[in-house]
């Protein structure tokens, strides 16, 4: 490995590297070798938290989590570790509860999180454990990660839990906040193994107290690796590695990365993996204020058998050659027309969506959007439809058509969070308003309940066309983390509306990173519908 002073050489691999997100042509091949390319991390810079990641032959598996959005579980795959698409999710909803589909309460901040994903014998598998009620644990097994995947049980709770298959067919899981557990599995995975291995195994000291979870294990040269995110009280998140011998332990500890990468802080949490040329590397989350938590690509430097990672001083490269493998680069968010048959993977619902409520079929070109329950504010509504919002900097915007909203209804496009900026239009008495306005949920007693959600609006405006255009621009940078909302009657022509916002990531509340969403809900009555003409995105680099 040749490094650089701000460049990590891969041209020695066999595994070419490329950045996973869309970057200008002129931004890839500055500073590169003959025949290289230059990608810089963040790897995504949008929200995809708690990342694992498996290689299966040439070809790499990610999971990460995505909470109460529907469909849940995103399974990306990638042919270099970089590239990546997702080619399907786990389930379409989750339904044994009726607070997904915001009946008597909310999963906000619940559902799908630190998904396991393993291969075992010519299958896959994932498990994971929502934080809601009644506690318990989904594992799915499939045989093509695009799916279909099919239900394989619902076992005890396991918080941020790593499925390990050992070489002698048992099967474990590693799981906890604080202390580590090790538990057995029955072998088919259908329940917690009876007289099998149920023990604790890691145990955090006064060096390590504070947030201790987020295991990731893999076994390598017949040792255990359990990588786990540490973040002591007033020091900095740190990832740290224990290995052991047998499974049961005795483990040791090593930090194995600690960088505020970039200026921002708090780095830690993901996994390893190895290339079929038998380097490693590092796949790490890091907090990002209100676009959520990005991941990092990290060179893994095995030093006295510890998985060291960053660069030879074990920062994060800020940037690595490769040699490009696959033309197409990471597309979290995309723009839309609509035209399709049915929806990319690019979009997910706010909790399950009413299937009755939408479609593409109706109008076509169009995505309609029914009322169909009378709700009092957007954190209530059913069927907002989302993507994810991205850095350094993106905009988007929606062509909405709201001739049939009826009075009482509200119809928009904003930046969703916790804290959300929202482009409204309401109907009251026949005449239809655009309002910009900031939105605040809470929740009643540290639980998803939402006790009151405060709204206010900075302007309004009354319309004159049934046809608008909404834009919404979000710059990410380092110190930013704002919003600028914008109009027009023609698509040409933008207005600002409302001022400057700044958007927060707030982990009490929906605790994922800000997202474009579409919406349209009622407060007196249902029956009335938008179509949304296209989605248009642009993403900047600078």
């Amino acid at each position: 490995m040749n490094i650089k002073p701000t460049i990590i050489s891969l041209a020695l691999i066999s595994m070419p590297f490329i950045n996973g997100m869309a970057v200008n042509d002129s931004k890839i091949n500055t500073c590169a070798s003959a025949g290289m390319s230059v990608m810089t991390n963040p790897l995504m810079w949008a929200d995809v938290p708690d990342p694992d990641v498996i290689r299966v032959g040439e070809d790499y598996y990610m999971v990460s989590t995505t909470m109460h959005l529907m469909p849940g579980c995103p399974v990306m795959h990638s042919k270099d570790l970089v590239n990546w698409e997702v080619i399907g999710y786990v389930f379409d909803t989750i339904d044994d509860n009726s607070r997904y589909k915001l009946e008597g309460g909310t999963v906000y901040g619940h559902g799908q999180w630190a998904t396991s994903l393993r291969y075992h014998d010519g299958r896959f598998y994932v498990l994971f454990s929502p934080n809601d009620d009644p506690h318990r644990s989904f594992i799915y097994t499939a045989e093509n990660p695009a799916g279909p995947w099919t239900l394989v049980s619902r076992t005890k709770h396991f918080h941020d839990s790593s499925l390990l298959f050992d070489d002698d067919g048992r099967v474990y899981v590693f799981s906890g906040s604080g202390t580590i557990h090790l538990t057995e599995l029955k072998s088919d995975l259908t329940d917690v193994k009876e007289g099998g291995v149920d023990m604790d195994v890691i145990f955090p000291d006064e060096e390590t107290a504070g947030l201790h979870e987020g295991s990731r294990v893999v076994k390598h040269n017949g040792k255990y690796y359990a990588m786990v995110i540490n973040w002591p009280s007033g020091r900095p998140r740190r990832q740290l590695c224990y290995r052991a011998d047998k499974i049961t332990g005795p483990y040791e500890r090593m930090t194995v990365l600690q960088d505020n990468f970039a200026g921002f802080p708090y780095l830690a949490q993901g996994t390893i993996v190895d290339a079929p040329d038998g380097s490693w590397w590092g796949v790490i989350f890091q907090d990002r204020g209100a676009v959520g938590r990005v991941l990092t690509l990290n060179p893994v430097r095995w030093v006295d058998g510890w998985p060291m990672m960053g660069d030879e001083n074990g920062r994060v490269p800020e940037r690595i050659e490769y040699v490009a493998k696959s033309g197409k680069p990471t597309k979290l968010v995309e723009s839309d027309d609509f035209s399709g048959k049915k929806l990319g993977f690019h979009w997910q619902w706010n909790h399950c969506p009413d299937n009755d409520a939408w479609s593409l079929e109706k109008r076509r070109g169009h995505l309609r959007l029914a009322t169909s329950r009378v709700v009092p504010s957007i954190y209530h509504a059913p069927n907002t439809i989302s993507q994810r919002m991205e850095g350094p900097r993106c905009e988007g915007w929606v062509k909405m058509d709201v001739s049939k909203m009826k009075d009482g209804d509200v119809a928009g496009f904003g930046a969703l969070n916790g804290h959300s900026t929202l482009l409204s239009v309401t109907c009251r008495d026949g005449k239809k308003y655009l309002k910009k306005h900031n939105t605040v949920v809470n929740f009643a007693n540290g639980s998803k309940t939402i006790e009151n959600v405060e709204d206010e609006t900075e302007e309004e405006i009354e319309l004159g066309s049934n046809k608008i255009y909404l834009k919404v621009s979000g710059d990410f940078r380092l110190g930013k983390d704002v919003a600028q909302c914008q109009y027009s009657l023609d698509g040409k022509r933008w207005h600002d509306i409302g001022k400057e916002y700044k958007m927060r990531y707030d982990y009490r509340k929906l605790f994922m990173g800000q997202r474009f969403a579409i919406y349209n809900y009622a407060t007196k009555s249902i029956g009335g519908y938008v179509d949304v003409d296209r989605f248009e995105y642009k993403r900047y680099d600078d």
